[in-house]
């Protein structure tokens, strides 16, 4: 084969395996959701309909979600300062689990007009997977803290989920609440070296160091008794 068609083979396999990823690559599904948020506030109860959407990106073995806010909740009777505000929510899982993820985001960079409707700055927070499978991620109760008041925003319609994942879960091998356990009799490992090794070698050497002594003994015995 000349050097020419090899690489043109090179690089047709190159695109096939290429192609091969992209296609193995798990599968993501999102959509812009209409949530109705039924709002208790310091002023009384309202209620607004926002398109949220919601999105995930890998990272490490976990997601980086965003939840995003395409129109304001709620209004504050008096105008809010810059920073005055800070809005936070959960997104729902289920599916392959069910858990809830916090997302927060930052403080409202520009000064709110009173009766103004609250626009909320995207919502961000990280979702790492115990369990794989597909999981369904939807828009769950929305809190806004300012000037010493706390309004809390219930999604009232039962929103459809905004994103679909596939994901792969860690199975809670590993994190800080503790790695696999040991089963049966068998002994953990708790350092670089084998412990377990370390500790039944110790036994061993106790075990034959008794057997040394009786052995002593019996024949101390019978050389008091010829």
């Amino acid at each position: 084969m000349s050097d020419r068609k090899r690489s043109t083979a090179l690089a047709l396999a190159s695109a096939l395996a290429g192609a091969a990823v992209l296609l193995a690559a798990p599968a993501a599904h999102a959509a812009v959701v209409d949530v109705q948020y039924d709002c208790k506030t310091p002023i009384g109860d309202k209620s607004a309909v926002s398109p949220i959407e919601i999105k995930g990106v890998k990272e490490g073995s976990g997601y980086k979600l965003t939840m995003s806010f395409q129109k304001g909740v709620s209004s504050s009777p008096v105008e809010l300062g810059k920073g005055a505000m800070t809005p936070s929510a959960v997104i729902v899982v289920d599916g392959a689990e069910k858990v809830s993820v916090p997302v927060s985001g930052a403080p409202n960079p520009e000064a709110i007009p009173a009766n103004t409707p609250i626009k909320i700055s995207d919502l961000s927070g990280t979702y790492t997977p115990k369990k794989s499978g597909k999981v369904t991620l939807t828009a769950g109760v929305l809190t806004i803290k300012a000037m010493g008041t706390t309004t809390t925003c219930t999604p009232g319609n039962s929103p459809k989920p905004s994103l679909e994942l596939d994901v792969t879960g860690s199975g809670g091998a590993t994190g800080s609440t503790g790695s696999t356990g040991s089963t049966g009799d068998s002994l953990p490992q708790t350092g670089p070296e084998d412990s377990a090794i370390a500790l039944g070698t110790l036994g061993a050497t106790v075990l034959l160091s008794g057997a040394a002594g009786v052995l002593w003994l019996t024949r101390r015995g019978q050389r008091a008794r010829s």
